[in-house]
C-alpha cells in the first residue's frame, strides 16, 4: 500500500510539472506571456503587400514563442501572392524572423502560368498588371522545364550573330521542338536531333539569299537531308523553296519527324 502511495504520489508531482510545460507548448497557457510582439523581415521585396503579411503573421504570433508552429507560417505565407518561398524562424524573447523570396518572372510558358528564374511555375495572374515586358514565350510539359530553358538559352547563342533573338520556343504534346524569333520567323525542327539541326540552321542561314521584296517567315527543319524555306511580304504571298546541304535548290522525298 505505501508502494503505491509512494508511486501515486510521483506521478501527481511529475504531472503538476509537466502539464503547465505542455500548456505553453501548445498556446493553452502563457500566450500573453510569451507573445512574438517584433517582426523582423530580413529580405527586400517590391511587390509583397506589408501589411497583408502582417495580417498573415498577426495570430500565428498570438500563440506565443513557444506555441507557434513554424512550418504553418511559412506555408501561410507563401501563399500570398508574389511569395515564392519563406523561411520563417524565432529569436527569443519576442521576434518572428521572415526572409522573403518574390517570384521573378524569366519567361511566360503556355497560356497562363510563368516560368520564374529558380524553374518554379505559377499563376500568369500572380503578377497582375506588374508583367515585365520582353519576356520569352516558352511551353511544353512541365516537367521538363529545365530541358526547354536550356534548349532556349543554347539558341539565343547560336542565333546570335545572325542578328536574330529567339523570342519563343516549345515543346509540343508530341514532342516536337519549334522556335520563334523577333522578326516574325518560325521555325519548326521537330523531334529527333533538335541540337544539330538547330545549330545546322543557324550557320546556314547567313547564307541564304531571300528574293527580292521577301522576307524569310518559315523554315521546316524536319528533312534528313535539307529544310524547306517560306517566303513572303505578306500571308497570301508566300512562296516555298527547299533546300539540300550544301545549298542549291533541292526537293526532298519528305520530311522526318
Amino acid at each position: 500500500m505505501k508502494v503505491l502511495t509512494r508511486i501515486l504520489g510521483i506521478v501527481l508531482a511529475t504531472a503538476v510539472i509537466a502539464l503547465p510545460v505542455v500548456a505553453v507548448m501548445n498556446g493553452w497557457m502563457g500566450a500573453e506571456r510569451f507573445p512574438l510582439s517584433k517582426l523582423q523581415v530580413t529580405s527586400e521585396f517590391r511587390h509583397v503587400d506589408a501589411a497583408q503579411l502582417q495580417q498573415v503573421l498577426k495570430p500565428y504570433a498570438a500563440q506565443g514563442f513557444f506555441a507557434i508552429r513554424l512550418q504553418e507560417v511559412q506555408q501561410a505565407v507563401e501563399r500570398l501572392p508574389w511569395v515564392e518561398e519563406a523561411q520563417i524562424s524565432k529569436k527569443w524573447p519576442d521576434v518572428l524572423q521572415v526572409k522573403i523570396l518574390e517570384h521573378r518572372p524569366f519567361a511566360l510558358w503556355d497560356e497562363d502560368l510563368l516560368l520564374s528564374e529558380r524553374g518554379s511555375l505559377y499563376p500568369r495572374a500572380v503578377m497582375g498588371d506588374a508583367l515585365p515586358e520582353g519576356l520569352p514565350q516558352l511551353g511544353g510539359d512541365p516537367r521538363r522545364t529545365e530541358e526547354v530553358v536550356a534548349l532556349y538559352n543554347q539558341s539565343r547563342e547560336w542565333f546570335a550573330p545572325t542578328g536574330l533573338d529567339v523570342t519563343g520556343l516549345r515543346l509540343d504534346a508530341r514532342g516536337s521542338w519549334s522556335i520563334q524569333f523577333d522578326n516574325g520567323l518560325e521555325v519548326i525542327v521537330g523531334r529527333h536531333d533538335a541540337e544539330p539541326r538547330i545549330r545546322r540552321f543557324a550557320r546556314l542561314l547567313p547564307q541564304l539569299i531571300a528574293p527580292p521584296g521577301k522576307t524569310l517567315q518559315r523554315a521546316d527543319l524536319r528533312y534528313a537531308n535539307g529544310f524547306a524555306l517560306r517566303w513572303s511580304d505578306s500571308p497570301k504571298s508566300a512562296s516555298l523553296d527547299r533546300f539540300s546541304l550544301p545549298i542549291p535548290v533541292y526537293l526532298p522525298q519528305g520530311a522526318v519527324a
